[in-house]
């Protein structure tokens, strides 16, 4: 992150890992479990968050001085309307079979509490750019945490990574199935996206703490 300095590199490298917001803050993880039992559906949501709340940002900045404070959850809820309205066009534009598959949970970024989290923690108090950049990174941390379940789901539950064969042919029985593996059903259902955020959650805390003891 040379190009930025160090407090504006940190707004994008910190909710990465020591303040992501699905494992530290424990927000947003409904879409965690809902979409990432495929690797490709992971990757679209987290593209997906990473438009709204990126431009969500810059837009509640701008406006940051003229919203009245009484009616500021109502604009702050059109602003992100808005945006997923225009993400899930796009959607249907380009990926139509893709759309149809996330449905209904794109509709339900607008209740994400990491968009809403944002604008009303960082955005309604900072300038366009640094809002923008806290934007990214938090997206990017929640699309981090949505694209490492989406990878073990659907490699351990189907066999597969983007749609493709990865361990061999189930019903040919070659790669790994040729010795007897067998693709763990259990991993496509929603209790076992809660079981592995846990685990990641897990992970993440206790590397936190070694290095708050470290220090």
């Amino acid at each position: 992150m040379g190009l930025l300095p160090k407090k504006d590199a940190k707004l994008i490298t910190d909710p990465l890992a020591d303040n992501n917001p699905i494992t530290i803050q424990v927000l947003g993880i409904c879409s965690a479990l809902a979409i990432t039992a495929e690797l490709k559906a992971s990757i679209v949501m987290a593209v997906s968050v990473m438009a709204v709340l990126g431009i969500g940002n810059v837009v509640i900045s701008l406006m940051r001085n003229i919203i009245p404070s009484k009616i500021r959850i109502i604009v702050q809820l059109v602003v992100v309307a808005a945006l997923v309205i225009i993400v899930d066009q796009v959607l249907k534009a380009f990926a139509y079979e893709l759309s149809k598959t996330l449905s209904v949970f794109v509709g339900l970024i607008i209740t994400n509490c990491i968009i809403m989290g944002r604008f009303e923690a960082f955005a309604l108090a900072n300038k366009p750019w640094r809002s923008f950049l806290d934007g990214i990174g938090n997206a990017a941390g929640y699309g981090l945490i949505l694209i490492i379940v989406g990878f073990f789901r659907e490699l351990l539950g189907s066999g597969t990574l983007l749609g493709f064969k990865v361990l061999g042919d189930p019903i040919a029985k070659t790669g790994l199935y040729a010795i007897g593996y067998e693709n763990n059903g259990f991993m496509l259902l929603s209790p076992m996206a809660l079981i592995v955020v846990g685990i990641i959650i897990w992970i993440q805390r206790s590397r936190n703490t070694a290095l708050i003891e470290d220090h």
